[in-house]
């Protein structure tokens, strides 16, 4: 890999939608959060008992997912599958709490949505009218 392929337009976008996902994926492995989320609502809605492991599987996912973005390496399956799971957290868990993250609500869509624009730009970075 070249150094300018390495460092091109995408860089920032792809640098910051990769530390999101490493935090994001990362910390519910060390507050139990991974535990809590798949005994405490995944498997109460309906996915028990694979609720724990649904979760490992995409918290992994997240961290495997960052560091393909780094190297723009199978990006665009990887980002079609992160998408899925944004789209599946806002359908389970963002939506009934509205729009906002904050300020006007709490818990909100705004931000996977902006995850999964950010995602699509990096994995269409010539526009959805040039894609390969």
């Amino acid at each position: 890999m070249t150094r300018h392929n390495f460092f091109n337009g995408t860089f920032l976008l792809r640098l910051a939608v990769a530390i999101i996902l490493v935090v994001h994926g990362a910390g519910g492995m060390f507050n139990n959060g991974i535990n809590d989320f798949g005994n405490l609502f995944l498997n109460q809605v309906g996915f028990a008992p694979f609720g724990v492991f649904l979760v490992w599987v995409i918290k992994l996912s997240h961290l495997v997912c960052a560091v393909c973005l780094l190297f723009e390496k199978y990006v665009k399956w990887l980002g079609w599958l992160t998408i899925f799971i944004l789209i599946m957290g806002i359908v389970l868990v963002h939506y009934k709490e509205g729009w906002f993250v904050v300020g006007g609500g709490r818990n909100g869509v705004e931000f996977n949505f902006l995850l999964i624009m950010a995602l699509l730009t990096i994995m269409f970075p010539q526009g959805l009218n040039k894609a390969q």
